[in-house]
């Protein structure tokens, strides 16, 4: 299955709401004011955002006019072409030196565990030494959970008992990466609510022994947000990136959410490119994002 379609797979429950009302949208008629207005209308309650709509319908209405266009059907490859534009980041530059640590941070129930086994799994496909480190020492719960993750991935994972510092677990888990010559180390943290003063420092704290240990790590911060939050996930991002400086995103439970564009909102707002994206339960359920894939699947 092509990532066109596991991207459309997943998004089933948007076509059923915000992709079923674009699909409508755009298959005849005059390309008006009504048009426009009803475009806005529906990419606003797709949690594409007001600011984003806005500089969407303005690009397309541009374009349609440089290209002489006068159906609407004609116009949606305009507009895929306009909203890939607008996902597009930087591309991912490899670290230097060994191993590669990845970080993963968020509020409590974004999918940090799950997709922490996802990323660990990829990589090990790919022929890395991966190791999981246990860091939401707050809950015996999630050390569990983690370890039974990294079991089913075929990874190698730290741990110490609930009620360690998790700046510690980060400590000797990346002397042990180095001594067993990991290539890649993928961090799990603890849930933590933005607005939490106390909790953000911890992972400040958590940030710099990482950088005391390995100069130049963490290589990547990844937050996961929670795609079914919509807007929420905005403020939540804005907060963590003044804590930590957040250089990607992971977008989880895409599939359980009927507003798919909340994808186009917050890469658009806030500039972090979105690396991954949740589409299911199974370890094979995490995808790399793809700019161009995801917006022909949101208008195909």
């Amino acid at each position: 299955m092509s990532l066109v379609e596991r991207f459309k797979a997943g998004l089933v429950r948007s076509k059923e709401g915000f992709l079923r009302s674009l699909d409508l949208l755009f298959r005849g008629g005059e390309l008006n004011d009504e048009f426009y207005e009803t475009l806005e209308e529906t990419l606003i309650l797709g949690d594409v955002g007001v600011e984003t709509t806005l500089k969407l319908v303005e690009q397309l209405r541009a374009e349609i006019k440089r290209y002489r266009i006068t159906e609407r059907s004609a116009a949606k490859e305009l507009l895929v072409r306009e909203i890939a534009g607008l996902l597009t980041g930087e591309e991912e530059q490899p670290p230097g030196g060994k191993p590669r640590v990845i970080l993963l941070i968020g509020v409590n129930g974004s999918g940090k565990t799950t997709s922490a086994a996802k990323l660990a799994h990829r990589y090990r496909r790919e022929g890395k030494r991966v190791l999981l480190v246990a860091g939401d020492t707050f809950r015996a719960a999630a050390i569990e959970q983690l370890k039974i993750w990294a079991e089913r991935a075929e990874v190698e994972i730290i741990s110490q008992q609930p009620g360690s510092d998790p700046s510690a677990v980060f400590f000797d888990a990346l002397n042990a990466a180095r001594a067993r010559k990991i290539d890649v180390v993928i961090g799990d943290t603890a849930g933590r609510l933005h607005t939490r003063v106390n909790l953000m420092e911890e992972l400040k704290k958590i940030n710099r022994v990482i950088g005391r240990v390995q100069p130049g790590a963490p290589h990547r911060v990844l937050l996961v947000i929670d795609a079914t939050t919509g807007h929420n996930g905005i403020a939540q991002a804005a907060h963590f990136n003044e804590a930590v400086p957040v250089n990607g995103l992971i977008l989880t439970k895409l599939d359980g959410t009927a507003r798919g564009g909340i994808v186009v909102a917050i890469q658009d707002l806030l500039k972090v490119p979105v690396r991954y994206v949740g589409m299911g339960e199974q370890l094979e359920d995490l995808l790399p994002f793809d700019p161009h894939d995801f917006a022909r699947a949101l208008l195909a």
